[in-house]
């Protein structure tokens, strides 16, 4: 018996494989009669059956190319050299996307030149009119000016050179986006994003024609973050059209744009984006250097980037703000934040974000301030009680029944006397039942998945009451907690109360109150130590700054004088003391400064 239990839980890699790829099934020795490989025999790495030889020259071979990237190997002179590398670099004649287009220059003297490119990405109307017609059928070089077949020698060579580089971007290549190239990965990485690279025998530079066509659908309305009162524009996967909707908005010379490079394998676009006459210079530089130092071989999602660069991976709440709204960037870049795009993602990450920034709506500040108060008052205590409520019946329920009055306990012990579980047990089993059918509702794709919600839920609380599994006043407490949690505006921030009610539920039933009010304060003291990109989690209230009242409380638009004091921005100000002109006395008194410091 002990003997098959430890072949059933401990795995031992078999010594004979017992099965082959087609393609390494010849090259393998025959085993004799006894089924014993030969003594001389190798072993394919890993224990996978192939041809070991083979596959030691594969994995040298994309070693050699990986070396001839990441060492900036320059181009050369020669169209047919600068031809065999690229091809072994893009694994050509097998790879069957990359295109190869030779052609000449129409000159006086024809030049043979070369495009490289992937079938799909680009736009071929556009290398059409913008490359091929220019080069092929209008090209007006003298051959005086023109370098010899293989590259003249020395600085006249290299003179002309530059100049027939020149006069083709200059004059013949009528595309927007145009860049020299003078290494062989800058060819590469550029090719990868859909462009197109002209290379001319006997000149060592390349040309990078921006020709992209990727297939994107149009800006649409969001589906997580929607408001009824503000603008209905959400981002897409295009990290080009998400950096237009945020332009369009904020219209501003000081806007910053710069694009970084986030992965090994596929290096995907990340666009940091930030006001550089009101932006922190310390925080832009704390940002662009996390993300040069994201060592992933693939980052394709802005939440998969948020884990790399988050200051506390294991902290209680997330440290950035995610949001697919425009609006709320531009709302965060005028504040001096910054924001953080991955291309092909349509969220986009602001930092650093706070405690009350996760807990505002977009639409709040849309609507008038006594509103936007109540609805921000209503958010908390809804936070209340999708955190704290379960955990609270639990503990008063089974250690301090004394709390509630005469004729309510009599009407929880009546309705809870057909009930065979212990309190603990049945808000455990009901929250999980929940948490079962959110999840469900979530995987199934369109209205089916809110039917199923509503129904699931309906259908499960009424046979769990009717079959005595849980009591009626479980049920509202459920819904209550539920409900609570919809309120919480921020997605991440929502599942993390999602998660820790449970850690409430078990200190609830283990020591009652008093176990929620340590757990709590325990909680509160993780909250205080949290920092978003240097900036304390719980600011302006620990540590106190000075702010515009918007955090607890939405207050009026005419007072969100300053920015806040914990991101330090270069402006402290964002609008005149008085910014209702139409109020102010003709006193000539009043900081009348439209962006005063």
């Amino acid at each position: 018996m002990l003997k098959t239990l430890n072949r059933l839980l401990v795995f031992r890699e078999p010594a004979v494989p017992r099965y082959e790829f087609e393609a390494g099934r010849e090259d393998r020795p025959s085993a004799p009669a006894g089924g014993r490989a030969p003594s001389g025999a190798k072993k394919p790495a890993g224990g996978a059956p192939g041809d070991t030889a083979a596959f030691e020259k594969k994995r040298a071979e994309g070693r050699r190319l990986d070396a001839i990237l990441k060492g900036n190997r320059p181009l050369s002179t020669s169209l047919d050299e600068n031809e065999r590398l690229l091809k072994e670099i893009f694994r050509e004649p097998g790879n069957k996307d990359i295109v190869f287009r030779p052609f000449s220059i129409g000159t006086e003297r024809p030049r043979r030149a070369l495009l490289v490119f992937f079938d799909g990405p680009v736009n071929t109307d556009r290398q059409n009119l913008s490359i091929l017609q220019p080069l092929m059928l209008f090209a007006g070089l003298r051959p005086d000016r023109i370098p010899a077949e293989r590259g003249e020698p020395g600085p006249a060579g290299q003179e002309a050179r530059e100049e027939l580089a020149k006069r083709i971007r200059e004059a013949l290549l009528p595309g927007n986006e145009v860049s020299p190239a003078g290494t062989v990965r800058e060819v590469v990485e550029d090719v990868l994003n859909a462009n197109t690279a002209l290379l001319v025998d006997g000149l060592d530079t390349a040309l990078l024609i921006e020709t992209k066509a990727w297939a994107t659908r149009g800006v649409g309305t969001p589906q997580v973050e929607a408001v009824i009162r503000g603008p209905q524009e959400a981002f897409t996967e295009q990290i080009r059209i998400n950096i237009t909707l945020i332009r369009k908005t904020l219209r501003r010379s000081s806007l910053v744009t710069e694009f970084l490079p986030v992965g090994r394998i596929s290096p995907l676009q990340c666009a940091v984006m930030y006001l550089d006459d009101v932006a922190n210079p310390a925080l832009v530089a704390e940002v662009k250097r996390r993300l040069k130092s994201v060592g992933a071989d693939y980052v394709n999602e802005s939440g998969i980037l948020e884990q790399f660069i988050e200051d506390m991976p294991g902290a209680p709440a997330p440290q950035t703000l995610a949001t697919e709204r425009p609006d709320r960037v531009v709302a965060g870049l005028v504040e001096g934040r910054v924001a953080i795009m991955v291309d092909g993602n349509p969220w986009a990450l602001i930092v650093p974000a706070t405690f009350f920034s996760l807990m505002q709506a977009a639409e709040d500040a849309y609507n008038r301030w006594p509103p936007g108060t109540f609805t921000r008052l209503i958010r908390y205590v809804g936070l209340g009680l999708a955190l704290l409520l379960p955990g609270a019946y639990v503990a008063i329920i089974t250690h301090h029944p004394e709390f509630i009055p005469t004729d309510l306990l009599l009407a929880f012990a009546g309705a809870r006397e057909p009930v065979p579980f212990p309190t603990a047990v049945e808000v455990l089993l009901m929250e999980a039942a929940f948490e079962l059918i959110r999840e469900a509702g979530v995987r199934i794709p369109g209205t089916v998945g809110t039917t199923l919600g509503i129904v699931g839920a309906l259908i499960l609380g009424q046979a769990a009451v009717a079959a005595n599994i849980v009591s009626p006043i479980l049920i509202i407490i459920v819904a209550l907690t539920a409900l609570g949690s919809f309120t919480i505006p921020n997605y991440p921030f929502s599942n993390t109360i999602r998660m820790y009610r449970f850690f409430y539920i078990a200190l609830g039933t283990v020591l009652g109150l008093f176990g929620i009010l340590v757990g709590l304060f325990v909680h509160l003291a993780l909250l205080a130590r949290m920092t978003s990109f240097g900036v304390p989690f719980l600011a302006p209230v620990a540590p106190v700054t000075r702010s515009a009242p918007d955090y607890l409380w939405r207050g009026p638009a005419w007072e969100q004088e300053e920015r806040p004091d914990y991101l330090d921005p270069l402006r402290r100000r964002r609008q005149p003391r008085i910014s209702r002109g139409w109020t102010q006395r003709r006193t000539g008194k009043g900081d009348d400064r439209p962006d005063g410091r």
